[in-house]
């Protein structure tokens, strides 16, 4: 066994790990982890310019690769700063390591210079969290870390090391197996309970597959493709779902909820039976509870049973990995005929009579006809993040995904600042791609420092800011709800973005027609620095339908008017 310091035991575990990149950002408690960094040549370490992108960039990494994400910060503000990554990352269920430096173990709890708990602030928004006291456990630590963060119910690991320990000696050996007593998910589904979920299946007139972002974390879109063609059952996906079933697939009314599409509500509303599959029923998805899916029975499967019937009761429940309880609901069904066709027509009816549409001009951009366009210019392989607000919404409506990790947005947090670390990520994870990160002009200002680390790193992402000089989302809220009273919303006085993007290494744009902004997209794709283009969009512009907080799923907004 190699006698190691602390901080070279990371290191040697983030090679055990395979891990290829680790985003950071320095400070004093994590000087020696540091140090150590500069000597290895296992990782590419990437300096952001806050910690809060190093984690959201971590998370890109993850989202887009399917592979455990890694940051390293400091202690006291470097840690706090990094909190509203881990959150973002544990509302998503989105494999991360946090490696945050801590004052010497002989100063914890005398308030010395930036000594923060650390673990006491992570523990609501983990799957787990250390201190490491004694260096001989430290081997274990990292790799019960590792296995914690990727199995089961994916999610972030915190690992907060004091700095007098990264810096001691120990015998290093690295774990080769877990065996944690209190943690073993359960991956085989009960037989009998699968049994039960074909024969309810085969029995129903209306069925709905409900699609959620575990069926991504699970691997199992290409089976859920085949179970949902072979069945011919309709699907609706929530907004971490997308991409598990192609945009063009007949059997996907899209996202449902609160900005989802009129038919995917209505199937909710009037389904006889919903097949959650690592879904968790967020109030986005079900509005008001007691009226939703009245009529219908619930299969829910999720590999967490803390997640089953937390919300809406399952009459039928499957713990168990969702890519393999699939396989076996797969091999056990069969269909006479097609069954649903009846039900499939009607939802199709719905889709005809209130379709996702929005009427286009040629005197001012549309920000959905920006949307659409980019997708045709960019191509299917095209990796898109986004920010928080209406352009979300927009890319969710109209952005055609085919494929899934696709997308990689805030969902369960939806935290604004988010899409451009989050595209850096993604853009190391997948450099052959072309990534775009939507994002509105709020967003875009809470993190624009990172387009620097962009321009450094050459892994050039495209911005594109739809841009209506409002805090968009809030805005529309404020019309429907607010009587108008637009308070703290106004964002009319703004930066030069053409000017903020060539400071940080980058190119800008500021465009206003359609065919500047093709030209300028065009040109953005194939440049070797990061970009901004700022789409002058129309300032109203609202996104329909949208079910108002507290409303039944089936109570939309179909109109700018407020019509329902």
């Amino acid at each position: 066994m190699k006698e190691l310091n602390g901080s070279q035991m990371i290191s040697e575990a983030l090679k055990e790990e395979g891990v290829k990149v680790v985003f950071g950002y320095p400070g004093g408690a994590a000087l020696n982890i540091f140090d150590e960094t500069y000597k290895q040549k296992y990782f590419t370490h990437i300096l952001t310019r806050h910690e809060q992108a190093a984690v959201h960039a971590a998370d890109g990494y993850a989202r887009a690769s399917g592979e455990v994400g890694v940051a390293f910060v400091t202690s006291g503000p470097g840690f706090t700063n990094a909190v509203t990554g881990l959150a973002t990352a544990y509302s998503d269920s989105i494999p991360l390591v946090l490696i945050s430096g801590q004052v010497a173990t002989s100063l914890i709890g005398t308030d010395a210079f930036q000594e923060i708990d650390a673990v006491g602030i992570s523990r609501s928004c983990v799957k787990h969290n250390y201190l490491v006291k004694d260096i001989d456990e430290l081997p274990r630590i990292l790799k019960e870390a590792f296995y914690i963060a990727r199995t089961g119910r994916p999610g972030p690991v915190h690992i907060d090391i004091p700095k007098d320990i990264t810096a001691k000696t120990a015998k290093f050996e690295y774990p080769k197996e877990i065996n944690m007593p209190t943690y073993k998910p359960t991956y085989k589904g009960n037989a009998k309970q699968i049994k039960k979920a074909t024969e309810t299946i085969n029995a129903c007139s209306r069925p709905l597959l409900y699609i959620g972002g575990g069926a991504i974390a699970s691997g199992a879109s290409e089976i859920l493709r085949k179970f949902a063609k072979k069945t011919k059952i309709p699907a609706i996906s929530t907004l971490m779902g997308l991409g598990v079933l192609s945009k063009d697939d007949e059997l996907n009314l899209g996202m449902a909820g609160m900005h989802g599409s009129y038919a995917a509500n209505m199937a909710i509303s009037e389904a006889d039976l919903i097949i959650a599959l690592g879904a968790r029923f967020d109030d986005r998805i079900t509005g008001k509870l007691d009226e939703f899916a009245r009529s219908a029975k619930i299969i829910h499967v999720d590999i967490d049973p803390s997640s089953i019937s937390k919300i809406v009761n399952a009459h039928f429940p499957i713990v168990g990995d969702l890519k393999g309880v699939l396989e076996e609901m797969c091999e056990r069904i069969e269909i006479k005929g097609d069954k649903f066709a009846p039900w499939r027509e009607v939802l199709n009816r719905y889709n005809d009579l209130y379709p996702l549409k929005f009427q286009d001009s040629d005197q001012i951009l549309k920000p959905q006809w920006v949307v659409q366009k980019t997708a045709q210019i960019a191509g299917d392989e095209a990796i898109i993040s986004t920010d928080v607000g209406q352009h979300q919404m927009w890319v969710a409506q109209f952005y055609p995904f085919k494929n899934p990790r696709q997308l990689i947005t805030s969902g369960g947090q939806g935290t604004m600042g988010y899409g451009l670390p989050a595209a850096i990520g993604a853009k190391w994870a997948m450099s052959d791609k072309p990534v775009i990160n939507f994002t509105g002009d709020g967003s875009i200002l809470m993190n624009i420092q990172e387009l620097i680390v962009s321009a450094i790193g050459k892994k050039p992402v495209v911005n594109i800011i739809l841009n209506n000089n409002f805090l968009g989302m809030v805005r529309q809220w404020q019309t429907f709800f607010y009587e108008e009273r637009y308070s703290q919303t106004d964002l009319s006085f703004q930066p030069d973005f053409v000017k903020l993007a060539e400071s940080l290494g980058g190119i800008g744009f500021r465009v206003k027609t359609k065919d500047e902004f093709e030209n300028a997209l065009k040109q953005a794709l194939k440049s070797e620095k990061p970009s901004l283009i700022d789409v002058v969009v129309d300032r109203f512009e609202n996104v329909l339908p949208m079910v108002p907080a507290g409303a039944a799923i089936y109570n939309m907004i179909l109109d700018d008017k407020g019509q329902r």
